[in-house]
């Protein structure tokens, strides 16, 4: 692994770390602050509007600067969001703070991608943009339960600025390892960046991130009840239980980056397809606590099997405008995260039960594989008709040569 992806690595793990925390710690930061725990948990939400927000515009603001330059300064606005949450005196302060920090978070993923490419051979773009993300992957194994068990016991502020800390490192090592060469943006008009997403393969393929990690969303924003309620574990053992999903994550991960190497389209069906038939086992697989545990570590698995896929071709898909078109799929798996919540929250109102969140998943991850198809037949249309213009045009100097010679006689 070059030392440079270590270092996008070292920043999506701080970024992973922050986006996460705050659902362990959302009781602890509402006693302090005197708010009630739904109103704590508007900062859940300030989190994902900044990400959506921050991704296309700031994605845009910077399309023209070298991209080592904008990782870095990103990353420093990382530190001061999370530092300013730390200061934090009140409940709107840290909601601006929170909304803050969630601005450069889809934007240092989105550059961060295609720089990732950039060091890689073509055969190994997608392992190399798995590489990066393995520091989002691991911030759910060990970041999160480190930081809310430091939270719990030095205080949630402490939690943030130790996540500031993290920020910090990443700069110094996005500024020791990135190469200024490299890593440089080309010089095209704002204009045409955003023409080149107009693409409808490019919003289809934005559309299966929503539908595909939405169908994660939905069962992962009920997966405590399930575990205890359906399951019969302890409130003690959910902890450990989560960070095997992330340990899953973590596996599906660099397995996706792998097989997408050999084969995009054919990894990310099969992990749409996987992600189905998890989901829909979760009303069978949530009876025992044994099976509880498997049920979440293949979660985890079949869902960031699909994340490299999913980045790379939305990369492909606007190869005139890779940063805002990558950063777009960050701003869209935010919406999933909401989206699915959603859903699943429906699901629950509706009565039918603690697992019905992981059946109204599976309707979703089926969802993305339909739109998966009809992102493939498009591309298939597409691609026939540009070959059918390829074989007119190559024989348009043939009939020309042809009359010259006629001419000529």
């Amino acid at each position: 692994m070059p030392l440079a992806l270590l270092a996008l690595a070292v920043g999506a793990f701080g970024i992973g770390t922050t986006e996460f925390v705050m659902m362990g710690l959302l009781p602890d930061v509402a006693h302090d602050l005197g708010v009630s725990l739904p109103e704590a948990g508007h900062l859940v939400s300030a989190y994902a509007l900044g990400v959506v927000v921050g991704a296309p515009l700031l994605a845009a603001a910077t399309a023209r600067l070298p991209r080592r330059t904008v990782l870095i300064a990103l990353m420093a606005l990382f530190v001061v969001g999370n530092a300013l949450s730390a200061l934090a005196p009140d409940h709107a302060w840290l909601l601006a703070a929170r909304f803050l920090s969630g601005l450069p978070h889809g934007a240092f993923f989105g550059v961060g991608a295609v720089v990732a490419t950039t060091m890689a051979t073509p055969e190994r773009r997608a392992r190399s943009v798995s590489l990066m993300f393995l520091g989002l992957t691991t911030a759910n194994v060990a970041g999160v339960p480190a930081a809310t068990l430091a939270g719990q016991h030095f205080g949630w502020r402490a939690t943030f600025l130790a996540v500031s800390a993290i920020g910090v490192a990443a700069v110094v090592s996005l500024a020791l390892l990135i190469p200024g060469t490299g890593a440089a943006a080309p010089r095209s008009a704002l204009r045409g960046e955003l023409a080149a997403l107009r693409s409808l393969p490019l919003w289809l393929a934005l559309g299966t991130t929503v539908a595909g990690f939405g169908a994660l969303f939905a069962a992962y924003s009920y997966i405590t009840p399930m575990l205890t309620d359906s399951a019969g574990h302890s409130d003690a053992s959910v902890t450990l239980l989560l960070a095997l999903f992330g340990v899953g994550a973590t596996v599906g991960n660099l397995l996706g980056g792998r097989l997408a190497d050999h084969s995009l389209r054919a990894t990310l069906f099969g992990g749409l397809v996987s992600l189905t038939a998890v989901l829909a086992l979760f009303p069978v697989l949530m009876r025992t606590e044994p099976t509880a545990a498997l049920a979440v570590t293949l979660l985890g698995t079949a869902a960031f099997v699909t994340g490299s896929p999913l980045q790379l071709m939305v990369m492909e898909k606007a190869a005139a405008a890779p940063s805002l078109a990558s950063s777009a799929n960050q701003a869209a798996f935010n919406l999933a995260n909401a989206g699915g919540a959603w859903v699943g929250g429906l699901a629950l109102s509706a009565g039918l039960g603690t697992t019905s969140p992981a059946v109204a998943g599976a309707l979703l991850a089926a969802s993305g594989i339909g739109v998966a198809s009809v992102a493939h037949a498009v591309e298939r249309r597409t691609g026939a008709r540009a070959a059918r213009e390829r074989v007119v045009a190559s024989r348009v100097p043939r009939r020309t040569e042809a009359l010259d010679g006629v001419g000529g006689a």
